[in-house]
């Protein structure tokens, strides 16, 4: 719920599911649907007012905002519709972001973590040196996914990935998406006003006003509950 003077205004009402570990999940519904209270939430960026959020059994609610920091940093990687890279470092510095207060790493493993992170996105080695400003927008999509893989999170939250990119580019990068699920095991929530996005996924969980309206299966590891 949200406040605003003496008004409460409620985004998302009685919105519950659980995810297995593994599953490719989309979340959609058109604007104003609560998509992006709903991905604030799971993505430990935000608090709900009530009920509970699992994260591998772990209540986000009892965290401190510190802890939930290391959860994002460590647990949790985040793709954006925007792409959100350093446009004058490099595609290998980009990536290496999430890992350059890990102090307890050497840097060479660091490096190797950051290549592994960019050959399961997909990304063409001859690109890892340019700058992110030359690449283009289907590129700089796979670096930000490779950046989102390199603290191997238990977590992928992808928000409007494809909303930056044409229709084929789009497709790529979705396939990616496939990919890391299919083959790496990663659990994904891909959040998306578009119904074609979302049929990329295993499973579609679509709300309107606030309300989960239609869910094509249950799971396990991932829960919010808003009792």
């Amino acid at each position: 719920m949200y406040t605003r003077g003496n008004t409460g205004l409620q985004v998302l009402n009685d919105v519950s599911f659980e995810i297995k570990k593994g599953e490719f999940v989309a979340i959609t519904g058109p604007s104003g649907s609560g998509k992006s209270t709903l991905m604030h939430i799971l993505g430990a960026l935000d608090r709900p007012t009530s009920g509970t959020y699992l994260l591998n059994d772990k209540n986000m609610l009892e965290l401190s905002d510190n802890e939930l920091a290391e959860i994002r940093s460590q647990k949790i990687g985040f793709v954006f519709q925007s792409f959100n890279l350093l446009s004058r470092s490099t595609v290998l510095r980009n990536v290496m972001v999430p890992l350059l207060y890990d102090n307890n790493t050497p840097k060479e493993e660091r490096r190797n973590k950051a290549e592994k992170a960019l050959i399961a996105s997909g990304l063409d080695e001859d690109r890892w040196q340019h700058l992110s400003n030359e690449l283009s927008g289907g590129q700089m999509q796979r670096v930000a996914i490779a950046r989102a893989l390199v603290n191997d999170p238990d977590l992928i939250l992808a928000d409007e990935p494809t909303g930056n990119l044409d229709s084929k580019t789009g497709e790529v990068v979705l396939n990616t998406f496939k990919k890391l699920n299919r083959e790496k095991g990663h659990t994904i929530i891909l959040i998306t006003h578009e119904r074609y996005v979302a049929q990329h996924a295993d499973r579609i969980i679509e709300i309107k006003d606030g309300e989960i309206v239609s869910d094509r299966s249950d799971g396990a590891v991932l829960s919010l509950k808003d009792k």
